[in-house]
């Protein structure tokens, strides 16, 4: 019997501009500044083992390869 499983999905999301995100699966952070964007994604980076990506346009994204 073959085995299915996910392998590549996003985490979470974390944007400073809620415009840029719209549903989807993944809880999205909200942060008030790049600071905060940054702490919030290494703390969950620690948190879940996944990794941060940054979509240069004020998103980064947090997914578990």
């Amino acid at each position: 019997m073959m085995e299915t499983s996910l392998s590549k999905y996003i985490l979470a999301i974390i944007t400073r501009e809620a415009g840029l995100v719209s549903g989807g699966g993944a809880p999205v952070f909200m942060a008030r500044d790049k600071e905060e964007q940054e702490k919030i994604a290494l703390y969950l980076t620690r948190i879940t083992g996944g990794v941060i990506h940054d979509l240069e346009n004020g998103v980064y994204i947090l997914v578990k390869h």
